[in-house]
């Protein structure tokens, strides 16, 4: 373990553990817990490669992400990010991981997915609490992108030379009893890429706190049509943290890369 990431650590039990050594343990369980909700590895189906990176700000994150094939052929991806930090969001986010996980197999429609969670989650309120999410289902056989967004950064879409966002957001989940939330369809082809990502990614700020703005990330992703998913999402984050400087970030990060194959 790093210097940094130590002092990370630390800071982390004795603000959210300050029994000492037993809560320490405890909090190394909790990280252990959220790593298992998430994706170990990345996907590759017939016609699609998906990758993901997640950065958590302190022991723990809010922000969430899993893929997943459906019985019907598609494949479901869902990520989002949970209002704060630390043990109090990364309890949150394992609430919604559980609501979606028991939704997503209901049916096919991004937007009743969406409508659900955000009934359910405010049926369970917590104040203060609730998160930004979004789900997609991608079909291999038409190369088809089905999704709908409660309040995430847009979706990038890189094809051929050109860049630029997909969608449009709104209420994030959790918030608003009765919100309802667009559903957006994209045709993408052989070698387009798309990158979700929770906008840690994209407010990371340098040692000046200058931020890095979506004219920035659109150029870097841009960079990434020849770029296998894999690829795509380091050259991102090596991109991201060049700019940084080494500065820690502000906020949880989470991406998950999908490209079309030839």
């Amino acid at each position: 373990m790093s210097e940094l990431a130590s002092l990370v650590e630390s800071a982390f039990v004795k603000e959210n553990f300050p029994c000492g050594r037993i809560c320490d343990e405890q909090a190394r369980e909790a990280k252990l817990i959220q790593s298992s909700l998430l994706p170990t590895t990345g996907l590759c189906y017939e016609s699609v490669e998906i990758a993901f990176r997640f950065i958590p700000f302190s022991y723990v994150g809010g922000d969430f992400a899993d893929f997943f094939l459906l019985p019907d052929g598609f494949i479901g991806i869902y990520l989002g990010d949970v209002v704060g930090k630390g043990l109090p969001a990364a309890m949150y986010a394992a609430l919604v991981m559980g609501t979606l996980r028991g939704i997503h197999k209901t049916g096919t429609d991004t937007a009743h997915v969406l409508a659900l969670l955000n009934e359910r989650l405010v049926q369970r309120s917590i104040r203060g609490r609730f998160c930004s999410t979004l789900y997609a289902l991608f079909n291999s056989a038409t190369r088809e992108l089905i999704f709908s967004n409660a309040g995430m950064p847009l979706p990038l879409l890189v094809s051929g030379a050109a860049c630029r966002q997909l969608g449009e957001g709104g209420f994030p989940s959790g918030m608003f009893a009765g919100a309802t939330y667009g559903r957006h369809v994209v045709q993408l082809s052989p070698g387009d890429c798309v990158l979700f990502a929770t906008d840690g990614l994209h407010e990371l700020r340098n040692g000046e706190e200058v931020e890095f703005c979506t004219t920035q990330m659109e150029k870097v992703w841009a960079q990434c049509g020849c770029k296998s998913a894999t690829e795509s999402v380091n050259f991102v984050f090596d991109r991201q943290m060049a700019f940084s400087g080494g500065s820690p970030p502000h906020d949880d990060i989470t991406a998950v890369v999908l490209k079309v194959l030839p």
